[in-house]
């Protein structure tokens, strides 16, 4: 999933100790930019990750999140984990259609290539 708005925490990072080594994991939250903001708090988990995003209080960045839930001693938590943060002027997940360029008069369009045709073979009817 991703969500794009406005950094608005950085929460201070912890740090552990596990059977696979150290580990570091930082908790931010984003602000978006509805009619009705809504906020999100998400982690990112690992100490080059942090170092990679570089995420800064007052950016706006397009984050891309897992959700997941576990169960501790019945009861249930929810874990929102980007793995990726991008800076929100760099993406572009969704180019926007451009209307076409203006020709001078007398100048031929091009024309759209033409559909496939179904292989003669095919005994089915179906456009797909």
């Amino acid at each position: 999933m991703d969500i794009q708005g406005k950094i608005i925490a950085a929460l201070e990072p912890r740090t552990g100790e596990s059977a696979r080594g150290p580990w570091k994991v930082q908790t931010f939250v984003l602000e978006t930019h509805d009619a009705y903001p809504r906020k999100l708090a998400f982690e990112v988990f690992g100490e080059d990750r942090l170092a990679r995003f570089n995420i800064q209080v007052g950016m706006e960045a397009l984050v891309s999140f897992d959700i997941d839930a576990h169960e501790y001693n019945g009861r249930w938590f929810n874990s929102v984990r980007a793995f990726d943060v991008r800076p929100a002027t760099e993406q572009a997940p969704f180019p926007a259609a451009s209307a076409p360029a203006a020709q001078p008069a007398g100048t031929p369009t091009p024309a759209a290539p033409a559909p496939a045709a179904a292989p003669a073979d095919s005994d089915d009817d179906l456009p797909f």
